[in-house]
């Protein structure tokens, strides 16, 4: 049944507005753009073309573009449904795809891929099968970003038969041509999702399409247009419907192959710039090398073009078909944008990874920390704190510099900014890496503490000494503020003790601090655990930064409680939640989460475990062997799989991706980062200096911090005190009750906080300092005395 011959579309369709609109679903095949001036992304899932994105990475504009095969008797056949395809790249390394749809009756082939210079995807179609046969494209338009209030046509332009979409200031086309460049539409139709869109009208009128209405809206629309079996498909994009238009038929008085030419030589040329420069070797088994190849697309994929440098953290809505909702996946997290840039450095793509540090010195806030989360031009989303997130843009500086790669770009201010903001804002974060609880916890002060180290050397006098000195004093207090022994779990595991995945920030003077209740987010059943009880994988940082040993007795005691409490054993290999009683994850029945869930296994984690193993020497081939073999077929790595029981009703099989996010962005850069790791013999990412500093052992600091925002309940005799105010002051101090008062001036660190370092070094253990201060205009700054109390220094396990 081919295409049916042209008839004018009439009237209004009805059923507005439609059905409430939902995304599709995170699972994707692959992402791509191309890497000309075209501002385009698209995504691919069950075979068929779903979001895209224009003009910026964050905003998708189409639900799924998808089509029916239609022939005599009422036989109807919508594509994805078949779940019975192929996928290949059409060169290596290069997102221009051809999928191949197989099906008793017919074989549909499409080939993919984006035009470099225009907003424009392209779609080539080769429908075989009986003559009777038709081919039929069916799209559902979120411009905006929403399914809600589109305004659907089915009209002509400039001759040819098209279909528009329009929302806010954005507009669609989707036009067609034949192998002679002529207009390849049949019937055209718009209306509205649920009720008068094409599905609807094969369903309800014996596999035919009837309808041929000429507008829908506002509201969720669709529209459905009749091609012939030979036909290019341009989907474009603009300000209005029209001016989309113009690019997609600007695109289709071409030849397909003069576009996919141009879009492979593009990325192959990329491709060989990174593998100059990268450190990696392809001598690898061909499983893996494709995996790679894969996450070099993925990670350049996911940059923006109207701010070069800026990534999201996945192009997919997690569980997006359970919503309208787009989540906050669209969004750039300082912390996954210099993750993902650190897999493009390994990648050899040092412009790119420049590129983010320039992004994150242009977005950096006033008083030196940036945004929990931020749209890409920089205005924020969600505003908590979180501290890693201000040391990780240093440590991308620092990782450019170690290369002799930041080309001139200036980093001493945003460095001595950050630092400053940590050390007036830490050791306690608002936020930990999941966001989900305040205090302190080992990811954080790992990569806070490394921050110091390396950012230091960015640094001139007295900034950089001081920035060591805070360094050297948190990774001191590491194993006080979060380390546990002799608890009911240590006692169940044999181990000597372990780190907590958080401690609240009262635990600066408090120890006991450590045994309270901490809330667990996302769980409906109030299982929140004893801070002694609440085991993550966070401490895993503290080796892959040179910090502590592998064999450290409180990391390995960290690994077995880790081991037992939180991996899962897949077909696909071992896999680690994020924490105990996580609840961010599909319901125990698989239902979509939903603001509450159980927690699942992350590939991530599975790739932070491989970094521990190779600081301990160990070959980490298994753990990318699991990283593999949780992707998809087309190779998306996705931010957790199930594993539970099978529930083939929903998809859901142990060690397959779950309907989180696909792909997600980080997860490639860690595949990338411990396959680099393991080609060099050391974590790619550890800074240099922070392992000249440290080699995996706890420092002797020179001097205890005191703050007013972090006292300190004690600090170790042979010690220096250093009170530290974020303005000039005067600290009056004495010892065990006021005995010896004297009075010292701070002094400026160049980090915007200022110190008074008292003489204490000399003071035996068993005896306290009491001490307040002043500014140097007479306000009273503080309303109490303060007492530190002289300890003797912890023995080590």
């Amino acid at each position: 049944m081919p295409a049916a011959s042209p008839v004018e579309p009439q009237g209004h369709a009805p059923g507005g507005p439609g059905i409430t609109p939902t995304w599709t679903s995170s699972a994707k095949d692959m992402v791509g753009c191309s890497l000309g001036p075209a501002r385009l992304w698209f995504t691919l899932g069950f075979g068929i073309v779903n979001e895209i994105y224009y003009p910026r990475v964050d905003i998708p504009q189409i639900r799924d573009l998808g089509f029916i095969v239609a022939g005599a008797n009422g036989f109807w056949s919508e594509v994805k449904r078949n779940q019975n395809y192929t996928l290949h790249l059409l060169a290596p390394g290069v997102p221009a795809v051809e999928v191949v749809h197989t099906h008793p009756r017919y074989t549909l082939r499409l080939r993919i891929a984006p035009d470099p210079r225009r907003d424009v995807l392209l779609i080539e179609c080769r429908l075989d099968g009986g003559a009777d046969l038709g081919l039929f494209v069916l799209a559902a338009p979120h411009l905006g970003a929403t399914g809600y209030n589109n305004i659907a046509r089915a009209a002509r332009y400039g001759g040819r038969q098209v279909l528009l979409a329009e929302q806010g200031p954005f507009g669609m086309a989707l036009a067609a041509a034949d192998e002679r460049q002529a207009d390849a539409f049949g019937r055209i139709s718009a209306g509205y999702v649920g009720e008068s869109d094409g599905w609807q009208d094969f369903a309800r009128n014996n596999g035919a399409m009837t309808w041929q209405y000429a507008e829908a809206g506002p509201g969720n629309v669709a529209l459905t247009g009749g091609l012939t079996r030979r036909a290019v498909l341009a989907v474009g994009f603009g300000s209005s419907d029209e001016a989309a238009a113009t690019l997609a038929i600007s695109s289709l008085i071409q030849p397909f192959e003069t576009i996919l030419q141009h879009q492979i030589a593009d990325w192959e040329r990329w491709q060989t710039g990174c593998a100059e420069r990268s450190p990696s070797s392809l001598d690898l088994p061909s499983a893996m090398r494709d995996q790679l190849v894969t996450s070099s697309i993925v990670l350049r994929t996911h940059l923006d073009k109207t701010y070069p440098g800026a990534l999201v953290a996945s192009l997919s809505v997690p569980w997006g078909d359970t919503g309208d909702e787009r989540g906050g996946y669209h969004l750039v997290w300082s912390r996954d944008l210099v993750e993902c840039a650190g897999g493009l450095l390994a990648l050899g793509a040092d412009e790119e990874a420049r590129d983010t540090l320039r992004y994150l010195i242009a977005t950096q806030t006033e008083d030196g920390h940036w945004n929990q989360n931020q749209w890409l031009g920089g205005t924020p989303y969600w505003k908590g704190i979180q501290l890693d997130e201000s040391a990780f843009p240093v440590l991308l500086a620092a990782a450019l510099d170690e290369r002799d790669a930041l080309r001139g770009i200036e980093v001493a201010d945003v460095v001595r900014r950050a630092l400053g903001y940590i050390a007036r804002t830490g050791p306690s974060t608002q936020q930990g890496r999941w966001e989900e609880n305040a205090g302190l916890n080992a990811f954080t002060m790992a990569t806070t503490i490394s921050a110091f180290v390396a950012g230091a050397a960015l640094l001139s006098a007295p900034a950089c000494e001081w920035a060591l000195a805070i360094g050297d004093f948190w990774n001191a207090q590491i194993e006080d503020w979060l380390t546990v022994g002799g608890t009911p779990l240590a006692q169940r595991y044999n181990v000597p003790g372990y780190y907590v995945r958080v401690a609240p920030a009262d635990i600066l003077t408090q120890p006991d601090a450590v045994h309270e209740i901490v809330p667990i987010r996302n769980r409906p059943d109030g299982s929140d655990l004893p801070g002694d009880e609440q085991i993550g994988t966070e401490f895993q940082q503290l080796v892959r930064n040179g910090l502590r040993a592998p064999d450290d007795p409180l990391i390995r005691g960290s690994v077995v409680l880790a081991d037992a409490l939180l991996r899962s054993d897949t077909p696909a290999g071992p896999v680690w939640h994020r924490y105990r009683n996580d609840g961010y994850g599909e319901h125990e029945d698989g239902s979509a989460y939903d603001g509450t869930g159980i927690g699942r296994g992350w590939p991530l984690l599975t790739g932070e475990r491989g970094h521990y193993e190779l600081a301990s020497g160990n070959d980490p081939l298994p753990f990318l062997d699991a990283m593999v073999a949780m992707a998809s077929p087309g190779g998306m790595i996705p931010e957790q799989v199930w594993d539970s029981d099978p529930i083939p009703a929903r998809r859901l099989y142990p060690g397959r991706p779950s309907g989180s996010a696909m792909p997600l962005a980080w997860a490639h850069a860690e595949f990338v980062k411990l396959l680099v790791s393991r080609q060099t013999g050391r974590p790619f990412d550890r800074p240099r200096a922070v392992w000249q500093r440290y080699h995996g052992r706890r420092p002797k600091a020179e001097y205890a911090f005191w703050w007013p925002h972090a006292p300190i309940g004690s600090f170790p005799a042979g010690v220096r005190l250093a009170v530290a105010l974020d303005r000039p002051g005067v600290v009056h101090w004495g010892r065990d009750g006021w005995q010896d008062v004297r009075d010292d001036a701070t002094v400026d660190t160049g980090l915007d906080f200022h110190v008074a370092v008292l003489d204490t070094a000399s003071l035996p253990p068993g005896g306290h300092i009491d001490l307040s201060w002043r500014t140097r205009d007479g306000e009273a700054a503080s309303e109490h005395d303060a007492a530190i109390r002289i300890a003797a220094p912890r023995t080590l396990l």
